[in-house]
């Protein structure tokens, strides 16, 4: 790990949780790697993405609190400072981005302006 980066994006305790029960089911493909990014798209430019992914040659390793992922180097100008939360509720159920660089963001939560 390069340790002359900080570690660009948190995790609540709630989105370890669920990332590590996720990581733990039985069908897991245990080569992959949970990825935090951005990609091009959404209704306000970009969007996240948060899943499992094969690491690519521009990916930074990174470690929140024991849970490991990658992130391609140049999104971390994006996601600097973002928290990333798990919402268990009856209206709201799945990973939430808190991104303080973002914009403008839009009513689904997973898209955003820079």
């Amino acid at each position: 790990m390069d340790m002359t980066m900080a570690v660009p994006v948190s995790f609540t305790a709630g989105a370890l949780a669920e990332i590590s029960r996720l990581m733990s089911a039985p069908d897991f493909d245990t080569t992959k790697f949970l990825r935090v990014g951005v990609k091009g798209g959404g209704c306000s430019g970009l969007s996240y993405v948060l899943g499992f992914d094969d690491k690519q040659p521009d990916d930074v390793d990174f470690d929140f609190e024991g849970q490991a992922f990658i992130m391609n180097k140049m999104h971390g100008i994006y996601l600097m400072g973002m928290q990333i939360d798990w919402e268990n509720g009856l209206n709201a159920r799945g990973f939430t981005f808190n991104n303080p660089n973002a914009s403008k963001t839009c009513g689904c939560g997973t898209s955003f302006a820079v």
